[in-house]
């Protein structure tokens, strides 16, 4: 290998030494300052309007985006071959616009069926998941930052409200085994509320995917901008 080629590869090396040792040194800078997750989605206090009773659906009038207020009749349902009470209306249990309605006119439901699911869109939040070995850095009133996956690079601001105190999805008290019969430990997720403080004027609804950042660095007390 000539002289000058030797002298390349060393620099080269040398440099992506120095860019793997930056690189390290900026993400353990990060992680000591912040918690950060991507399983995180916008949330809300869910309104599920359910099926009175077994029959069939009439004057269904819900759909997509629909509004609906507290005890307002969206539909009937039809009981066949009930003299006594033919029709029961269906009425809404709350305040907010439709997600999904999950029916359509004419169709046989049963009692306590779900027919739609809405959000009072004036009250959403943020819903994160933060593995467990990672919640004992997360406290009420830190603040955080939000990455809206639909709206990349906008910034958007919040603040923990409120760690549950269960792991989310099915929780086991043992651990699962694999294929080979050992026992294998999986790492569980606590759910933390987060309230946002500045949507930066963007329209935000339940069910888009977020990466949150949480500032272990926010004194106690402090909840403010």
């Amino acid at each position: 290998m000539k002289r000058s080629t030797r002298i390349a590869v060393i620099v080269i090396a040398v440099l992506a030494l120095f860019a793997a040792a930056g690189f390290g040194a900026s993400y353990l800078l990060y992680t000591r300052n912040y918690v950060s997750t991507d399983n995180a989605q916008v949330d809300g206090d869910r309104i599920d309007i359910n099926a009175p009773m077994t029959g069939t659906l009439t004057r269904w009038t819900l759909s997509k985006g629909s509004p609906v207020h507290p005890k307002e009749t969206v539909g009937r349902i039809e009981v066949l071959g009930s003299f006594a009470q033919p029709q029961r209306p269906i009425k809404s249990p709350g305040e907010g616009t439709v997600a999904v309605s999950y029916v359509v006119e004419g169709q046989f439901v049963t009692a306590g069926q779900e027919l739609a699911t809405g959000y009072d869109l004036r009250k959403i939040y943020i819903t994160a998941r933060v593995d467990e070995t990672d919640i004992g850095n997360v406290r009420p009133g830190q603040l955080v930052d939000i990455d809206v996956d639909a709206y990349h690079g906008v910034p958007i601001t919040g603040i923990v409200q409120e760690i549950q105190g269960a792991a989310a999805a099915l929780f086991s008290l043992f651990p699962e085994s694999n294929s080979s019969g050992n026992f294998q430990k999986v790492t569980q997720v606590i759910p933390v509320r987060i309230g946002i403080t500045n949507a930066a004027g963007l329209e935000l609804v339940p069910g888009m995917n977020v990466t949150v950042h949480i500032d272990k660095r926010t004194p106690v007390g402090s909840g403010q901008r």
